[in-house]
This record gives C-alpha cells, sequence and structure tokens, in this order.
C-alpha cells in the first residue's frame, strides 16, 4: 500500500556525513547550482525558541488535522498535549459542493492512466463549461493531458503551467471565464480564485512526496533510523495535507459552488484512502456523473449514504 515513485528531477541524494540531524543537498538550475543544508527534525529548536520567547502561541491553518486529529503536527513541532480546537467550517457543503469519484480508473501507474482520466473528466468540464483547475502530482502527467486536450481540440481557454508565469496563467485564466488551468504541486496552495470563474478542482493522483526528493528522502530514513514506519509517519500524513491543499482551492466564499474531481482509484481501493476521505471537508459525495451534471444545472441531489462497498464512499 505504498505509493509509486514519482518523476526523478535534478536533484542530488542526501548525505549525512557527520551530522545525522540534517541533510546536504544541491540542486542543479539553468544558471548554476545551490547548496542547500536542511535541519530534519526541527523540534528541539524551535522548543527552545518557544521557552525563551515566554509567549503564548497559536498555529492556525485549515489543513493542520489529520482525519480530524492534530498528533502529526504536534510531534513534528515538538508541542507536548498542546491545547487544540478544530473550527467547523462557515461554508455549507451539501448546498456549495460535490465531490465526485469516477467509475473505472486503471491504477495511477499505468501508461494510459493520462487518456482514461482525461475521458472521464471531459464530461465534467462539459458540465461546468471549463472553468476549471486540473491539479497533477507531475509535470509529465500535467503535459501529457495538455497535449491530449490540445489535440481533441477542446473548446476552452488552455493555461498550462511552464508555458507563462504562474501570476500571468492566473490573471489569464481570471478574464477567460472558461477557461481551463492545468497546474501541479505550486497550484495547490496560495492561489485564490473565489467566484464562478473556478467551479471544478480535478486532482489527478493522490499527492504523495517524489521519493527521490532530498530531503523527504533523508527525513523518511532518519525515521527509519528510529524505527517508526515512514509511510504511516511521514508519507501519508503530508500526502493527505497536500491534497487538502488542492481541494481547498475550490470553495473560497460562502457564495462559491463547485465539483471536486478525485480521480485515485486508492482512494477506495486501498485501506489508507479512508484517511484522506475523513479529513476532507464533509462534501456530498458521488460516484455518477449524472449528480455532477445536475450539480451545474442547479439540481445536486441529496448526498449519498455511508459507503458499505467498493462503489461507494
Amino acid at each position: 500500500d505504498t505509493p509509486p515513485p514519482a518523476d526523478p528531477d535534478e536533484r542530488a541524494p542526501p548525505t549525512l556525513p557527520g551530522d545525522v540531524d540534517s541533510v546536504r543537498w544541491y540542486e542543479l538550475t539553468a544558471r548554476g547550482f545551490r547548496l542547500s543544508r536542511t535541519p530534519l527534525d526541527v523540534s528541539a529548536p524551535l522548543a527552545q525558541h518557544r521557552e525563551r520567547s515566554r509567549a503564548a502561541w497559536v498555529f492556525t491553518s485549515a489543513t493542520l488535522a489529520i482525519g480530524g486529529r492534530f498528533e502529526h503536527y504536534a510531534r513534528k513541532l515538538g508541542l507536548e498535549a498542546p491545547r487544540t480546537l478544530l473550527a467547523p467550517s462557515p461554508f455549507d457543503w451539501p448546498r456549495q459542493a460535490l465531490c465526485y469519484l469516477p467509475r473505472g480508473l486503471p491504477e495511477p501507474a499505468s501508461r494510459e492512466y493520462g487518456a482514461a482520466l482525461l475521458d472521464a473528466v471531459r464530461p465534467v468540464l462539459e458540465a461546468s463549461g471549463g472553468r476549471a483547475f486540473l491539479l497533477f502530482a507531475s509535470h509529465r502527467a500535467l503535459r501529457e493531458v495538455a497535449a491530449l486536450l490540445r489535440a481533441a481540440e477542446a473548446p476552452w481557454p488552455l493555461f498550462v503551467q511552464g508555458e507563462a508565469p504562474r501570476g500571468l496563467l492566473l490573471e489569464r485564466f481570471r478574464a477567460s471565464g472558461n477557461g481551463v488551468l492545468l497546474g501541479a504541486a505550486s497550484f495547490r496552495e496560495g492561489v485564490d480564485v473565489a467566484g464562478e470563474a473556478l467551479s471544478v478542482v480535478v486532482i489527478d493522483k493522490l499527492p504523495f512526496g517524489a521519493p527521490d526528493d532530498p530531503v523527504f528522502e533523508a527525513r523518511l530514513e532518519a525515521i527509519r533510523r528510529a524505527g517508526g514506519n515512514p509511510f504511516r509517519d511521514e508519507q501519508l500524513p503530508q500526502a493527505v495535507i497536500a491534497l487538502k491543499q488542492g481541494a481547498g482551492r475550490l470553495i473560497r466564499s460562502e457564495g462559491d459552488r463547485g465539483v471536486l474531481v478525485l480521480c485515485d482509484p486508492r482512494l477506495l481501493g486501498k485501506s489508507y484512502g479512508r484517511v484522506f476521505l475523513d479529513s476532507l471537508p464533509p462534501l456530498p459525495r458521488s460516484r455518477e456523473i449524472d449528480d455532477v451534471q445536475a450539480f451545474f444545472g442547479g439540481q445536486c441531489k441529496a448526498p449519498v449514504p455511508a459507503p458499505t462497498g467498493e462503489d461507494l464512499f
């Protein structure tokens, strides 16, 4: 039940000579290279800083909880028995949103996944009239689907990460009124498109961290050395947070409406899928494209019941 490897990049594997508390790595760029030293555990120095500050500390975010609990975040920051509050959302999820998980998609590692994903997502885009973010776990998948959309002469303006600066892509997307923006990790957070310009967010795969990222790899190895479980203790919680960040692009105000499309069949086929679903807002859920079409027709059906088998969630 561990995720498949992600695309390699141009970062060197970590080295830990004489220093098990940090990782030293380098990254190649078009203009040269960058040397970095990253701590693997900030809990001890942060605890010392908090003690010296003699102040109250408040940590707040929409994505800190995993399955409604804060243990992962508290452990990483060295917080012992902190006071916590999981505040209710101000949004009316049954009225404002729908979560759609298409049927029949192959395993994400298969070569046919990109084409199958587009076949499943195109009826959603037709129902919404574009106005969508398509968020990808890798730039390779992003480029593949962008090429397929262009080859199919999609009727919506396409805005593809890497073809223009992020700010310019967002500006053009907002101005288009019916655009489809294809982005990767940098579009999962810090992007705010309120109103009808964004009515669909599609997430292609569960956003597990790249195992060849030098800092991430070193943190996983440190967990192994300490006798922990890297998947349970680091990979899964980080992926849950990343999914919540991506899903959070959809509803930005009390007046927004939209559909979240989760394409990864591991949400239902793997035991850890429940952790992702339990960490998302309480959106009504469906596997029927008819419900998506009805939603954009203003007639969204009532939420489906709790899951009792692989065809429900």
